[in-house]
């Protein structure tokens, strides 16, 4: 990170979770961030380009779309931005998907201000420490099931098919909260 990049603390939250953005807004400021805030892809979009932010933290799943669209129009306008991705349905596919769009990393919610400074400010490259509770067995499946739904393009019998599952326990597994 260059210099007058480290100077420039300008942060965007795009969260469409009012108590949680202006939490999280009070708790950056108070790290030194100037925030600027967004509750739509619509109002990040425009708040990406007229005043490209240093960093930014973005849901991924908001009211009128999805968070990645905000994630790709800042790295078009800021290439250099940190971008962090939060969301509460995380799986490994939009993880990848969110990285190949820009961001540097992706935080399942609840994520705290602690956190989320951690990810912004890691040096490029940096490997993070493993996790001290590592997914259970369930969650790998889960996580598996979800990949291969997006890949077949959320498409039930398809995926049942490649996953060699009956199609109405597929719908029961996709219908439940992933596991812890």
């Amino acid at each position: 990170m260059s210099k007058t990049e480290a100077e420039e603390r300008t942060l965007l939250i795009v969260e469409d979770d009012r108590p949680f953005r202006e939490r999280l807004a009070r708790a950056m400021e108070a790290r030194g961030f100037a925030v600027t805030i967004a509750e739509t892809v619509a109002q990040g979009h425009e708040q990406a380009k007229d005043s490209p932010p240093a960093f930014a933290v973005v849901d991924l799943k908001l009211e009128d779309g999805n968070g990645l669209d905000v994630v790709e129009t800042l790295h078009k306008v800021r290439p250099e931005a940190r971008v962090v991705v939060l969301t509460g349905f995380g799986n490994i596919a939009t993880a990848v998907a969110a990285v190949k769009y820009g961001a540097i990393d992706y935080l399942p919610k609840p994520a705290d201000a602690d956190d989320i400074l951690a990810a912004l400010m890691a040096a490029p490259g940096s490997k993070p420490n493993p996790p001290e509770n590592p997914m259970s067995a369930d969650r790998v499946r889960w996580e598996h099931i979800q990949r291969v739904y997006e890949l077949c393009g959320h498409n039930v019998s398809e995926t049942a098919r490649r996953l060699n599952m009956h199609r109405r326990t597929l719908q029961r597994i996709l219908a439940k909260r992933s596991p812890r």
